[in-house]
């Protein structure tokens, strides 16, 4: 399968302004890459590369004054295969636990596993620990938030999406993560690309935000706001939350006046100026 991703995000800003973007697809997904995927910036800025923590392929510059928008437009092979299922992974003992998963059941500024814990083990310990615990915080979290993007709030917590019952892709992945890390399962934040493939149209494309269990020695994928598994999603970057995998952290104002993102499975016979691209804005 061949999927087009890319993006159009102008900011402005009143003054010269550091920023850090994360708008690289990850390395683990490097390979699949059919044509080059370069950032660009109009007009033209100095920017270097760099790798944090995490593994994720950050961006710094400095945005100057008036108006910056950075695009990019590539290729990506993947298999067409949905997220796995691995009904028999089973959950690994905290002290067998690699020393760079460890850090992933703490928590975290949107993530707060010690509010959620007593309500956690209430709830799921009971339910086979393993894949069919994470399935049922998956299929809770899923139910018990509606999503609705007119209730998007960036300064909303897991706790705030547990009791606000409204969210958006992020309130999902957020709650999710904080109620396994409860249960002592290790949990990470992700974001990515995920376009309406094999599914119905959902609207306008936008990135999207997941989460990573760590079971039986790997990371598996799961998904709470859609709470099926899906194709074609492409990795950007991992994190404790969202604080860590950000589009954009800047140091000063920088406002947001155009956002466009496609993610569309390309046929051969798909001419590339028929591809979709839509603003959010």
């Amino acid at each position: 399968m061949r999927i087009r991703c890319g993006y159009n995000i102008t900011y402005a800003c009143e003054r010269p302004t550091p920023m850090v973007l994360a708008l690289n697809i990850h390395q683990s997904r490097r390979a699949d890459l059919l044509t080059p995927q370069i950032l660009r910036f109009s007009p033209n800025v100095r920017a270097r590369d760099f790798v944090d923590d995490f593994g994720n392929v950050l961006t710094r510059l400095v945005a100057p004054e008036g108006r910056l928008t950075v695009s990019t437009l590539f290729d990506v092979a993947d298999s067409g295969r949905p997220d796995e299922v691995a009904p028999g992974a089973l959950e690994d003992p905290i002290d067998a636990l690699p020393d760079d998963v460890l850090g992933f059941l703490h928590g975290s500024r949107y993530c707060e596993a010690d509010l959620l814990a007593d309500f956690a083990w209430s709830e799921f310990a009971k339910v086979p620990a393993g894949w069919a615990r994470v399935q049922a915080i998956v299929g809770f979290v899923h139910g018990h938030i509606a999503f609705d993007y007119k209730k998007a709030d960036s300064r909303r917590t897991a706790f705030g999406a547990f009791t606000d019952r409204v969210g958006v892709c992020r309130d999902f992945a957020h709650l999710a993560v904080a109620l396994c890390r409860a249960m002592n399962i290790p949990a990470r934040y992700c974001t990515g690309y995920l376009g309406d493939i094999g599914v119905e149209p959902s609207g306008p494309m936008d990135f999207s935000a997941w989460f990573q269990v760590w079971l039986g020695g790997r990371w598996y994928t799961c998904d709470a706001r859609h709470n099926r598994p899906r194709i074609g999603r492409v990795l950007i970057a991992t994190g404790r939350d969202a604080t860590d995998v950000a589009i954009s952290t800047s140091f000063g104002a920088a406002n947001l006046e155009g956002f466009e993102v496609c993610t569309d499975e390309i046929f051969p016979e798909v001419a590339p100026e028929a591809r979709r691209v839509v603003s959010v804005a």
